[in-house]
């Protein structure tokens, strides 16, 4: 459609119902007419006016499996209705161009795909290794023009890099193959470029969740060839919505905190002569936690408990979803949280007790829930955020006693949809 075209239809309110679809919550619709509307113009501002697509691809929170993937374990993840759109057009030109707000235009020439050191840790890299990958996958690659924007917040343990890899490669399978790149691959796709080009060492439930739309249960047993399952699943049917709260803590000298997380768990492992927890069980746990303490230590022994634990917890939450047990997947969502917090020990940093931003967000957490729905720290731990199932009939007053904590906007209020990188306009 063209840019003028479609925007007019967007403030007509002719594509409402599309935006409710995608985005869940009803509210969103005016905020959401507008930023489309804003991206539109942004696009013709740098390109032009002409015929364009526009494609949404959502952030993800996880929600089992708390530093079980690394592990050859399992996870639940979900995809969430922040997302990151593009504006895009179809090139005879064989390159890709993208501007993201605020950014300067990027340019990538399809015949110079191979990796280059001078990129990485950059979005170049990740574009570059997209296009990279789908051509290596047999798949085919074009030229086209986007601008982009996201409101998928970055540090706050959302995936805005997994998102933006899911956006170039729906946009790649939608133009340039039908749209026959499957979700699995496109995950897979853009895993590759995080680890080779752009240098990140990530695992691949970020991507999956991003591309799968939904509840996605992923067992990485095999690393190589994960089993991806879809859950349907309306947390706004049960009258419930997903809160993310920026505890506002600092990352900074946390490296070798994350790092000892993976370390420890193969340690033990290692005392049962296997590379990762994955490969034992709990029962193996038990009986030769002895062996463990005195050969990797206490905390490597407590981190292998919740590790076993949590691994057996998600496929508990996932049963109970398929059962329509809401009440009993809440409970365990509560139960992750609080092996978490005593036995992987995530929440704080003991060498720096005097700041616990994850701590008292929880405590604050329970507190305004009153026994009602469930919380757990989100992602890697230590700083950043905490997550809550919270009633919607309590989000107003769950949103605003966090941010008199932690600051206006620290609690962004989340619906799960049902779409992974789609084709929305």
């Amino acid at each position: 459609m063209i840019t003028h075209d479609l925007i007019k239809k967007i403030k007509n309110g002719m594509y409402d119902e599309t935006l409710k679809d995608v985005y869940v919550d009803e509210k969103k619709i005016s905020y959401e007419r507008e930023r489309y509307i804003k991206a539109i113009e942004s696009y013709t501002e740098n390109f032009g006016e002409g015929e364009i697509f526009v494609f949404s691809a959502p952030g993800r929170s996880e929600i089992g499996g708390n530093h079980t993937d690394h592990q050859c374990g399992e996870v639940l993840a979900a995809s969430i209705n922040n997302d990151a759109i593009a504006v895009v057009h179809n090139l005879e030109e064989p390159c890709v161009r993208v501007i993201s707000a605020g950014y300067e235009m990027i340019t990538i020439y399809l015949d110079d795909l191979g990796m280059r050191e001078d990129e990485e840790a950059t979005t170049n890299a990740l574009i570059r290794g997209v296009l990279a990958k789908t051509k290596e996958y047999g798949y085919q690659i074009g030229g086209f023009q986007a601008f982009v924007t996201s409101d998928v917040l970055i540090g706050a343990g959302l995936s805005s890099s997994a998102a933006f890899e899911t956006l170039m490669g729906t946009i790649l399978s939608e133009l340039f193959n039908d749209g026959k790149i499957s979700p699995v691959e496109i995950a897979m796709i853009g895993q590759f470029a995080e680890n080779v080009y752009f240098g990140k060492p990530c695992g691949l439930m970020d991507q999956m969740a991003c591309s799968i739309g939904s509840l996605a249960h992923i067992d990485f047993q095999d690393p190589v060839a994960p089993l991806v399952e879809r859950i349907e699943f309306d947390l706004d049917g049960y009258g419930y919505s997903l809160c993310i709260t920026d505890t506002k803590g600092s990352h900074a000298d946390l490296t070798s905190d994350y790092a000892a997380i993976p370390e420890e768990m193969k340690r033990a492992a290692a005392c049962l002569g296997k590379e990762v927890l994955g490969q034992v069980t709990k029962k193996e746990v038990l009986a030769n936690l002895p062996r463990i303490r005195e050969q990797a230590g206490d905390r490597a022994a407590l981190r292998a408990i919740h590790y076993v634990c949590e691994n057996e917890r998600v496929q508990k939450e996932v049963a109970a979803l398929r059962e329509n047990r809401f009440g009993d997947f809440l409970r365990l969502v509560k139960e992750s949280g609080d092996s978490s917090y005593k036995y992987l020990q995530n929440v704080y940093v003991c060498h720096d007790v005097e700041h616990q931003n994850v701590s008292i967000a929880l405590a604050v957490s329970d507190m305004i829930l009153g026994g009602q729905g469930a919380n757990r720290v989100h992602g890697g731990g230590f700083a950043g955020t905490i997550q809550a199932f919270v009633p919607n009939d309590i989000v107003t007053l769950y949103k605003t006693e966090m941010e008199k904590v932690f600051g206006d906007g620290a609690c962004d209020v989340l619906k799960i949809r049902k779409y992974g990188g789609i084709q929305v306009m």
